[in-house]
């Protein structure tokens, strides 16, 4: 049954699940697969060596769907930054409607966006950087927990806290982001106040991803204990797979006496994290992955993951709902009626509790 959120009605899709932006992941064949199968699929603007390859590859994915999709353009620190404004340019042209931001000032992309009437889902880790969106006229929040991958920021607060924070703090309506893959955590998000999700590491691990399968298996096969913290000394976290290269830059940045960020500058290579997707050797370098590797253990297509989210959260808000009864429908336990004001005479563990208040 589709649902009806803030989220669904403004991008118009069926299931409130967006397929975040993933470097080296969000090419036209996942995005497409997401947006076919009713949620909201995101090319990564930045996987594109160019501006201008990037308008071809949102004409391809135009081609592989019908269905609303985004793109993802994240501003990261770099001694030669991309030129973000062409990006944001070639986005605008090509009359792509909803765009997700993230990063460092994203300010002025964000005015480009808006001036374009394009619909921005601003990524942030932090309530202060999410207030300060606000004033930038996003119109949805990412809020993205400690459990997510890639840049955790350096706050450490994981998503029952800030999605808590997030709906008693923001003005706008907002998505929960990080350690999500089952409807399960659909309905926990909805229900503390998210009007949907975003998933990155559950969708890599799906038939669509264009990654190479051993890396897929090596998701499946990890517990959730198995990732790394990676570039804490120099603010600039990031949650990797704990495979060889990432326990390696560990022990490097916690044993440098220099502190120099180029005792670590090898191990964490963009170039090499690429070849893992292509080659399948899952230690050649680092990649990203979230604390939710350990809550996935398949490997569906796009369109029966999101239908099994879709039919998972249903029936978990629906069994929340039929927890509430009415004043007149009290529970009798065998040793008497549990009332509005009294504990219940057959819970002993509650007793030896207050027995000992």
């Amino acid at each position: 049954m589709p649902f009806n959120t803030a989220l669904t009605r403004a991008l118009g899709i069926k299931v409130p699940v967006v397929q975040g932006g993933m470097q080296w992941v969000g090419y036209a064949e996942l995005a497409s697969a997401v947006s076919n199968a009713g949620g909201l699929g995101i090319l990564t603007a930045l996987t594109q060596p160019t501006p201008e390859a990037l308008r071809q590859e949102i004409r391809r994915c135009r081609t592989m769907t019908t269905s609303p999709f985004g793109v993802n353009l994240t501003l990261l620190p770099a001694l030669v930054p991309p030129d973000y404004a062409a990006y944001a340019r070639v986005i605008i042209e090509e009359g792509i409607r909803i765009v997700e931001t993230a990063g460092n000032s994203p300010g002025p992309v964000i005015k480009q966006f808006k001036a374009a009437d394009c619909i921005v889902l601003h990524k942030c880790t932090t309530i202060r950087h999410a207030q300060s969106a606000v004033k930038l006229g996003v119109d949805f929040l990412s809020i993205d927990g400690f459990e997510c991958a890639g840049h955790v920021g350096e706050s450490d607060i994981t998503n029952f806290i800030l999605l808590g924070r997030a709906r008693q703090a923001l003005g706008v309506p907002f998505i929960a982001s990080g350690g999500f893959a089952d409807g399960q955590g659909l309905a926990a998000a909805l229900s503390l106040g998210a009007e949907g999700i975003n998933m990155g590491t559950r969708f890599m691990c799906t038939v669509e991803a264009p990654i190479h399968v051993k890396v897929k298996e090596a998701i499946v096969e990890a517990q959730e204990t198995d990732t790394e913290l990676v570039l804490r000394r120099w603010k600039n976290t990031s949650r990797l797979f704990a495979n060889k290269i990432a326990k390696e830059a560990v022990r490097v940045e916690r044993e440098s006496t220099s502190g120099k960020f180029e005792e670590v500058a090898p191990f964490v290579s963009g170039k090499r994290g690429r070849e893992v997707f292509i080659n399948g050797d899952v230690d050649y370098g680092v990649w990203t992955a979230g604390q939710v590797i350990g809550l996935i253990h398949d490997i569906p297509s796009c369109h029966d993951l999101v239908t099994r989210i879709e039919r998972e959260a249903e029936e978990t808000l629906n069994k929340a709902s039929s927890l509430i009864i009415g004043n007149h429908q009290i529970p009798k336990t065998a040793t008497g009626t549990v009332g509005e004001n009294m504990n219940n005479p057959g819970a002993e563990i509650w007793g030896v509790g207050k027995s000992k208040l």
